[in-house]
């Protein structure tokens, strides 16, 4: 915003849930434009954290709580990995009762509270006209609850999962698919020197698209998904007849973190702790496929044991710089924001659909759910993808449908 121009409002805007690269180029994106468009810009710290910390009080240090951004502070960070405004996985809607900031503390003493009445007030105690969040669908949930509410929210989807519903597209799900790519590479030399099965743990809670996309790429034999419980057994007989054929004498697979084989009646959690959106966090069953496959590779490998690499990539493909798809899609979705904005526009998603940007209704992403089309994408005898044409389908294949 040019120097004593008066300002149209202020926009605010955080990132929740999980880092992705393609985060800090949206920011840059929201805020660039909307300082030229003559408004100002608030970065809400730690996602929905900050916005249930503030302190109302102008005298008060926030500092840990927003900051008041400029071209300047955002285009120094838009080239890096993360989020620089720093993200949490808080839900002001259930907040146990000892997270409750301690100005609160006297109002709110529930096990679990409530504190969206707080969040309006503080978005109010800032000025906000409009708020934009960046995140995946619990998020954004949060963002349709304070739509409801009467708040002007304009969503940008992100989840390297690449499962908010109504857009094909999520911010970080590029550089995700890039990074897993170029990682099997490295770890397929290791396989094809030990002629062993390689096991690769990839994120994905309910929905297996980051499995699904390296496989058809070619980077795996087979992938297992949440949304198809898989026989263990054919698994093992499959990479054994995959390592088999294979003249370097290895295979490999991609297994989502919340897939489940038969036998199992929940998934693998790496503890028992969950967060504000009653999530656990995943990890593990790599492990306990890798141990069940060298069990019962003899049964197809003429008595002999076959040894296995099993490698969790993990955090490995979130982080870094975003790749040329998570540097132009986020700085579109700022801009689409910003367009609605100057439209009046708002209780709106930006999406990336059929090719085209465009914008949706908000309450989709509380709507329905977005996985992957087994039946349409997915063979279940041979556990990896299948498809029977790629005309007219969109960039990453698999839809929001």
């Amino acid at each position: 915003m040019a120097q004593g121009q008066k300002s149209k409002g202020v926009i605010a805007i955080l990132t929740g849930g999980g880092d992705v690269p393609g985060l800090n180029p949206a920011i840059r994106a929201v805020t660039i434009r909307a300082l030229r468009e003559g408004y100002q810009v608030v970065g809400i710290r730690r996602g929905w954290a900050g916005m249930i910390e503030i302190v109302r009080d102008k005298e008060a240090d926030n500092s840990n709580c927003y900051e008041w951004l400029t071209e300047e502070r955002v285009s120094k960070s838009f080239r890096t990995g993360g989020t620089f405004l720093h993200t949490s996985r808080t839900n002001p809607s259930k907040v146990a009762k000892d997270k409750v900031p301690q100005q609160y503390r006297s109002k709110y003493q529930k096990e679990v509270n409530d504190l969206t009445p707080e969040v309006i007030k503080n978005l109010d105690f800032l000025g906000v006209d409009y708020l934009i969040p960046i995140g995946g669908d619990d998020t954004l949930s949060y963002g349709a609850r304070l739509y409801q509410e009467g708040e002007k929210v304009i969503a940008i989807p992100k989840t390297m999962d690449n499962d908010v519903p109504g857009t094909d597209y999520c911010i970080g799900f590029s550089t995700c698919i890039t990074r897993t790519i170029a990682m099997t590479d490295i770890l397929r030399t290791s396989a094809g020197s030990h002629e062993r099965i390689l096991v690769m743990e990839v994120f994905g809670r309910y929905a297996g698209f980051t499995a699904m996309l390296p496989t058809m790429a070619g980077v795996a034999n087979r992938c297992v998904i949440p949304e198809h419980q898989f026989d263990v057994e054919l698994l093992t007989q499959l990479l054994v007849e995959d390592r088999r054929l294979n003249s370097s004498h290895y295979s490999s697979v991609m297994i989502s973190e919340g897939a489940t084989f038969k036998g199992m009646d929940k998934m693998v959690f790496s503890g028992s702790e969950v967060d504000a959106y009653g999530h656990a966090k995943l990890g593990g069953i790599g492990d306990l496929v890798a141990q069940k496959i060298k069990e019962l590779s003899p049964k197809f490998n003429n008595g002999k044991p076959v040894n296995i690499i099993n490698q969790k990539l993990g955090y490995l493909v979130r982080g870094g710089e975003p790749d040329a798809i998570d540097s132009i899609v986020p700085m579109a979705f700022g801009n689409l924001a910003l367009d609605l904005i100057l439209k009046g526009v708002h209780g709106r998603l930006v999406v990336l659909k059929n090719g085209r940007y465009d914008n949706m209704p908000l309450d989709v992403v509380t709507s329905q759910k977005k996985l992957v089309n087994v039946q349409k994408f997915y063979n279940t005898e041979r556990l990896r993808p299948f498809y029977k044409s790629f005309e007219m389908l969109p960039l990453f294949i698999m839809t929001s449908d």
